[in-house]
């Protein structure tokens, strides 16, 4: 796919865990501002998926990356970050619910 001139080397597609957790922060790091969609409430639900599948995909077409690899060591930082985040949410909400369901179950 090309778009502003710049082509997307296969190797740069895929899942983006920085762009699916961080959009909007990642998007202002990234120089692209489609992510900042994600402010809109209802519709953020859907558009944060777009933003990690398509992210890395954005990134490269806004950045001024030299190589793939180098793309990709940026990118793994903002990966490393966001399955932590993920992992975080994931973990937070299954303690809440087993918190919610023993309050249930004391009434």
């Amino acid at each position: 796919m090309k778009e502003n001139g710049k082509e997307v080397p296969q190797a740069v597609k895929g899942w983006n865990w920085g762009a699916f957790m961080y959009s909007i922060f990642w998007g202002i790091g990234n120089k692209t501002y489609l992510p900042l969609l994600t402010l809109i409430p209802i519709f953020n639900i859907v558009w944060v998926f777009v933003v990690g599948f398509k992210g890395n995909e954005w990134a490269w077409q806004k950045g001024d990356y030299q190589d793939v690899e180098t793309f990709k060591a940026v990118q793994a930082t903002w990966n490393r970050a966001g399955i932590v985040q993920f992992i975080i949410s994931i973990a937070i909400f299954v303690l809440y619910m087993f918190f919610f369901a023993s309050l249930v179950a004391n009434i």
